[in-house]
């Protein structure tokens, strides 16, 4: 087998010339910029893509908040999430009123009176404790409604995942609540 020289090995070997000279960078760049996928950037046209991009994010979040699949996040979604969201939002719980009552211990904990602190504070752990407890059994009614409805279907994190709901204002739920009060589900 005869041996290879460097030079017949390199791209551009002395019988093989080159069309035209290498292209100026400055040359190449402006090419590059008038070649470009998108179009020159101008003012007019950022305006433009951020209001598109605004009216594209309120889009998708009126789909999230309506409670359609391809907009929930995957922690909200399946039947057996839609099931505990509708469950949840379908009773009245103790722990929705959590917040407003953390809100008026603070309010009540500013006033000078002792006596008016340590009933409020009081208050505050005695709800907390409250809404721990009926968390808890929230959870476990989930479960067992849960295998009732979607027998083998996995329950894990679907106890938690109603519990955390069930704390939120009914108001400031999301995706917003299907079923009103009351409701059978």
């Amino acid at each position: 087998m005869p041996e290879l020289h460097w030079n017949e090995c390199w791209p551009y070997r002395n019988d093989m010339s080159k069309d035209a000279p290498t292209p100026k960078r400055k040359d190449k760049e402006a090419l590059n910029k008038v070649n470009a996928i998108t179009s020159p950037v101008t003012k007019a046209s950022k305006v433009r893509d951020k209001s598109a991009l605004k009216a594209q994010r309120l889009a998708a979040r009126e789909a999230y908040m309506r409670g359609e699949e391809s907009a929930l996040p995957a922690r909200d979604r399946g039947p057996a999430r839609r099931f505990v969201r509708d469950y949840i939002d379908s009773r009245r719980n103790v722990g929705e009123y959590f917040l407003p009552a953390v809100a008026i211990v603070l309010v009540l904990s500013v006033v000078h009176n002792k006596f008016v602190s340590l009933i409020a504070i009081l208050f505050m752990y005695v709800a907390m404790l409250y809404t721990v407890i009926s968390g808890f059994f929230v959870t476990r009614k989930i479960r067992k409604v849960m295998e009732e409805r979607f027998p083998g279907e996995p329950t894990k994190g679907l106890g938690m995942y109603g519990w955390l709901r069930s704390t939120q204002m009914r108001r400031m739920r999301a995706p917003a609540p299907r079923v009103k009060r009351g409701d059978l589900v």
